[in-house]
């Protein structure tokens, strides 16, 4: 990779986003409406969704009301039901990217290795496996559901029936009188098993931890509801407001305010209660118990799950895995689970080395991202921008997002970056860098706030959680929503360092 520009050429585009989920997809409609045209997104598979394009096991659906799981200036009405499943969100995103005119502007299977910046230029280069593309500044829009984690379990890859992963499944793979294993707990899981259990012959589920699961207000959408939605006036806005305030309660405001708020003890009644409702077997109702907070990990919500495990084809297996066979999974005390089809429901990578960054990026003077956060921590200025990495910018970064929905961290996110982008063009400026002093303080905040946060109590010990990163850190944000809205819109633009280069011109700035 090359790594100056030669004097008086410009980059090819004045930004490149790179991933086509709704991330991608939120960030090009605010650029497009900022008049920011000159943009291309890069994605890597061959459509658009992000998480709803490669997650398409059976029962995938969003785990929040659909009406905060969407756009702002994007209302539908037309959903089926409450919690709409993951093929309505897929089309929500092709209709997204058609109804703006998106799609001509995205490079379809098209991977970036790296990222460098070019000092000298202002610009960043992108090596992809379909040559360089140049871009004043890069958004990083590759979001944390899509790559999948497979199990640290010795023989994983030595068991000879069929193994698939809840995040590629195969839709060829035929399920019907076999006897299935599901390794992990989480909440792809729980959508997965009471999905798949009525047609397999025995499944078996390995549990290390078990998972809050709660109640899920869910029904479909249609009759006078849907009537209501599309005829009565003010009735998206005050669906959505009773969804955003639902969501609100049930993880921003308890997870990270549970020293002031108590809310959490409440909802774990819920889930006691619910679990004693749900489940015939004390003593499989006693391995389905949490032994950690609500909020410590992420939760389930589901009508279906608990109940599954009364089905006499069902077995909930909590002893630990010794290892994978050539026939099945081997429990500690050498029981062996004879299978025909192993299915790995163990998430994703997310504060993992390879995605947070998902390839290697360079910024001044070589400094490396994923070096420079093993030294320091994971951090981001508003989850948005890192000193050292000038014209990058970040929409699921350290700290950004505080647990509600994905929809609100965009349009947030996003926010803060066309403001960026915009007094840039102001200034004429083709460098825009975060300070250190800004970073710095915005981390102290983060870190002061977790006095009060669930994470940080005795109570998360035992939780298994993939919120904790490397460094033990919790790098989501501890913020209500309010807040976060508040702040993209007013942060101090002084907080970033705006640079002029002569020559070229930056990108667009005819208009």
């Amino acid at each position: 990779m090359r790594t100056s520009a030669a004097a008086g050429t410009a980059p090819d585009h004045e930004v490149a986003i790179v991933g086509a989920g709704f991330s991608g997809i939120g960030a090009a409609i605010a650029l497009d409406r900022a008049e920011i045209d000159d943009w291309v997104m890069i994605e890597a598979g061959d459509g658009v969704g992000g998480a709803w394009h490669w997650n398409t096991y059976p029962g995938v659906a969003v785990d929040i009301p659909s009406f905060s799981y969407q756009f702002s200036f994007a209302k539908r009405s037309d959903w089926s039901r409450i919690y709409a499943s993951g093929a309505e969100l897929k089309r929500y995103a092709e209709d997204l990217v058609d109804s703006h005119g998106l799609r001509s502007r995205i490079r379809f299977d098209t991977k970036v290795g790296g990222a460098a910046y070019d000092e000298e230029g202002h610009l960043w280069r992108l090596d992809t496996d379909r040559g360089e593309v140049t871009a004043r500044f890069v958004i990083g829009a590759t979001g944390v559901f899509s790559q999948p984690k497979l199990p640290d379990i010795p023989g994983v890859d030595e068991f000879a029936g069929t193994t698939a992963h809840t995040a590629r499944w195969d839709h060829d793979l035929e399920l019907a009188g076999k006897r299935v294993g599901v390794i992990g707990t989480g909440a792809s899981a729980v959508q997965l098993v009471p999905s798949i259990a009525p047609e397999v012959e025995k499944l078996t589920v390995f549990q290390r931890t078990p998972i809050w699961c709660l109640p899920k207000p869910d029904g479909p959408i249609d009759g006078a509801r849907r009537w209501a939605l599309e005829n009565l006036p003010g009735a998206k806005l005050a669906t959505r407001l009773a969804s955003q305030l639902y969501v609100e309660l049930t993880f921003p405001l308890p997870a990270h305010f549970n020293g002031v708020i108590p809310l959490g003890k409440q909802g774990e009644r819920v889930g006691r209660r619910f679990l004693r409702e749900e489940v015939d077997d004390p003593v499989v109702r006693d391995r389905l118990t949490p032994r950690y907070g609500l909020g410590c990990k992420r939760p389930g919500f589901s009508n279906e799950y608990l109940a599954t495990f009364n089905r006499g084809n069902v077995e909930l297996e909590t002893t630990a895995i010794e290892a994978v066979t050539a026939a099945g999974v081997s429990t500690i005390g050498d029981r062996l689970h004879e299978l025909d089809v192993l299915v790995l429901a163990t998430g994703f990578k997310v504060f993992d080395r390879g995605n947070m960054p998902p390839y290697p990026i360079k910024g001044r003077s070589g400094l490396d991202l994923e070096e420079w956060w093993d030294e320091n921590r994971f951090q981001a200025y508003e989850g948005v921008s890192v000193p050292g990495f000038p014209n990058l910018f970040a929409i699921l970064g350290p700290y950004g997002y505080n647990g509600a929905s994905y929809f609100q961290l965009i349009e947030t996110q996003v926010r803060h970056i066309c403001r960026c982008l915009r007094h840039a063009r102001k200034e004429r400026a083709t460098a825009i860098e975060v300070t250190r002093e800004a970073n710095d303080r915005y981390f102290r905040q983060m870190l002061d706030r977790r006095t009060h946060q669930i994470f940080f109590q005795d109570t998360c010990a035992d939780a298994n959680s993939y919120y904790f990163d490397r460094h033990g850190d919790v790098p989501l944000r501890p913020s209500p929503s309010v807040e976060t809205h508040w702040r993209s819109a007013r942060f101090d633009l002084d907080d970033y360092r705006f640079e002029r280069r002569l020559s070229p011109a930056p990108a667009g700035s005819h208009r």
